[in-house]
């Protein structure tokens, strides 16, 4: 959180490196991403972190792989993260499966649905099992 000092320090000496987000927000409104912001927008979320840094907080950028995905009439690569789920009971496990979440706009890291991105469930489909 950007409230810590030596964090705010990082966050505004690395800024153009990293993802700065509102701590009170949530499906991507107020993001920030360093690498693909201007010299103006990044100067205007320096003066909003340094106004108020308890409202922000900042990650690093994660790289997200891609998968083709069906554009229209194309195939296309889009970015994805993987939601795993995992259930938990007196053992623990990650179920065969998830949420992938997707980049719909070309090059977009975005993957919030509230944003412009989508979701594709996941199945791990595994050979069955020969008996013996």
């Amino acid at each position: 959180m950007c409230s810590n000092k030596t964090h705010l320090q990082h966050v505004l000496q690395n800024i153009e490196k990293l993802v700065v987000k509102p701590a009170n927000e949530s499906g991507g409104y107020g993001m920030y991403i360093g690498p693909g912001e201007s010299k103006s927008q990044t100067a205007k979320m320096k003066r909003l972190i340094k106004a108020n840094p308890r409202n922000y907080i900042a990650q690093p950028i994660i790289s997200l792989s891609t998968v083709p995905t069906l554009c229209e009439t194309t195939i296309e690569p889009r970015h994805v993260d993987l939601r795993p789920f995992i259930l938990q009971s007196d053992r623990s496990f990650v179920t065969a499966g998830g949420l992938t979440r997707v980049a719909l706009v070309k090059g977009s890291l975005v993957v919030n649905s509230s944003q412009g991105g989508g979701s594709k469930d996941t199945w791990i489909i595994e050979e069955a099992r020969r008996p013996g």
